[in-house]
């Protein structure tokens, strides 16, 4: 089967370099939602536990409970808990949804500041806050995400200027977070209470050279095994659809990685691998052909290039890999 190798010292590489930017690594919150972008979620929180992080960012509540023991502070972005749970913090993305939560549930508030996807707005706060308290719940801070951090546009520093009036307009004692990866970097004096990284911990955020040339390692790299190899002539043709033909006598091996565990179809004929062995023929469901011998083979290292050829993001070429490949922390 093919595999995943996760590499510590480049992980534990990133996070100095964002506790530098932070001041603190205390501050850092490491965001696994998705499987940690597709790194493994038990394998990466195991790591940042090791490191030291002491705050997390989940998608569910679910998510939440399975790394519950090592973390000190978890924020779930999009669940309600059925009982409150001391150690996990639960966001309020919507006015229409405090009275689902249930008493004595720790809580933040999300606000939307000009992203307009989640959080109340801002006309809404006074009365947020008035609902939270009547529905006895415990509000532990007020947040926001950018939506364009990592874009040279003004929309960065409009969502930052809107942030500090909602600051100054809410309760006193709050913990106060806005930045993802991007912004962290865009930040030149960090003073915020939390900093949700998930890209830039993982190595593969990218930045124009204007916002910031910091280079991070990236952590996940994928291999696969060989199903078979055959010696084929020229003009022969590979795959479904005969899509490719042969210029010359090759050796081409078949190898345990397809579109089924995550690798994009797109990539078709088109792919060269960072050893340079080429991709041939159609990528099929749990196959990809190349030309190699090789027993084991290296696909990717780094999911920027990647995605990069198929017109994506690394974000979603990550978090495409299926949860049944194996990972292994080197």
């Amino acid at each position: 089967m093919a595999y995943i190798t996760l590499n510590k010292n480049n992980f534990f590489y990133n996070l100095d370099i964002i506790a530098k930017q932070t001041k603190s690594k205390d501050k850092i919150a490491l965001v696994l939602k998705d499987n940690a972008y597709g790194h493994g979620l038990m394998e990466m929180a195991t790591l940042a536990n090791e490191y030291g992080i002491k705050n997390a960012v989940v998608q569910t509540d679910e998510e939440a409970q399975r790394i519950h023991t090592l973390f000190e502070y978890i924020l779930v972005l999009a669940d309600i808990p059925k009982v409150p749970d001391v150690k996990v913090c639960y966001t309020i993305n919507d006015m229409h949804v405090i009275e689902k939560f249930p008493k004595g549930t720790r809580v933040e508030l999300k606000v939307n500041t000009g992203m307009n996807r989640n959080g109340v707005e801002i006309s809404e706060l006074d009365s947020a806050f008035e609902a939270i308290k009547k529905q006895g719940l415990k509000l532990d801070g007020v947040f926001t995400h950018h939506g364009c951090a990592d874009e040279l546009n003004a929309f960065y520093e409009l969502q930052c200027d809107t942030f500090q009036k909602v600051k100054q307009a809410s309760p006193k004692g709050m913990r106060f977070h806005s930045c993802n990866s991007a912004a962290l970097f865009r930040t030149k004096d960090f003073n915020e209470d939390m900093v949700r990284v998930g890209i830039a911990a993982y190595g593969c955020m990218e930045l124009p050279q204007e916002i910031s040339n910091i280079e991070l390692k990236p952590v996940l790299s994928l291999y696969a095994n060989r199903n078979s190899l055959r010696i084929l002539p020229k003009g022969s043709h590979i795959g479904y659809g005969a899509k490719y033909v042969t210029d010359k006598e090759s050796v081409v091996s078949n190898y345990d990685f397809g579109y089924g565990d995550g690798f994009f179809r797109a990539c078709s004929n088109k792919y060269v691998t960072p050893e340079g062995v080429q991709l041939v023929g159609t990528i099929s469901m749990d196959n990809a052909s190349f030309l190699s011998d090789k027993e084991t083979l290296l696909i990717f290292n780094d999911a920027r290039t990647l995605s990069k050829l198929v017109g994506t993001i690394s974000y979603e070429l990550l978090t495409s890999l299926k949860p049944n490949i194996a990972r292994n922390v080197i």
